[in-house]
């Protein structure tokens, strides 16, 4: 599976479009797709796309709160849960599923409590509030090895910045899909964000 960090967050995605989308991503070399709890359908969708792709991709949800929510996407196959927050019973009950687990943090209270819970990468939302510098100085007195991702207004452009500043990877929404796109749309958009990537992080 290509490793690059590029989370791809497919809010508002439909069940009919999920195969297609899921491929244009997965052959742009995109392999970790989510789709968030407030999109139509979103376990039916997820599920579709699991059972599509589960092999090729860690495929997941966004905007998970509870841990009725986890145990739901743990039934369905899902690999990876993502949160806007730090919620400690959704982080260690996605740990104990076996999931990945992407909580969103923002302070360095937040980050500690994430990863003593067995987070497997921090989600820094919103992250152009924080900027690269915030997560430059945040950084500092977080362990080396600990996945760090900027998500909420960045996008290709901005990736340069931020790996000066030590993250891992990004989470794209709107700069890589909108509901109303197209697929060659998706697939351009796709394309840029990984070249852009692979352009900084070689």
């Amino acid at each position: 599976m290509n490793q690059r960090e590029i989370i791809a967050i497919l809010r508002g995605l439909r069940s009919e479009n999920a195969i297609a989308v899921t491929d244009v991503l997965i052959n742009a070399g995109i392999t970790k797709i989510e789709v968030p709890l407030n999109s139509p359908d979103p376990f039916v969708t997820i599920e579709k796309m699991v059972n599509h792709a589960g092999d090729a991709a860690q495929i997941g949800a966004g905007t998970v709160l509870t841990i009725a929510e986890v145990d739901r996407l743990s039934d369905i196959g899902a690999a990876m849960v993502v949160s806007p927050n730090c919620d400690q019973d959704v982080i260690a009950h996605t740990a104990a599923k076996g999931m990945a687990s992407y909580p969103g943090v923002f302070t360095a209270t937040e980050c500690f409590a994430a990863i003593q819970l067995g987070a497997t990468g921090l989600k820094f939302f919103p992250a152009f509030k924080l900027g690269p510098d915030g997560l430059s100085a945040l950084k500092a007195v977080l362990p080396a090895d600990v996945a760090t991702y900027a998500v909420g207004g960045v996008g290709p452009d901005d990736f340069a910045n931020w790996y000066k500043a030590g993250v891992t990877g990004f989470g794209l929404g709107s700069n890589l899909f909108k509901p109303d796109w197209s697929i060659d749309q998706i697939e351009t958009a796709a394309q840029s964000a990984v070249t852009a990537f692979d352009r900084v992080f070689g």
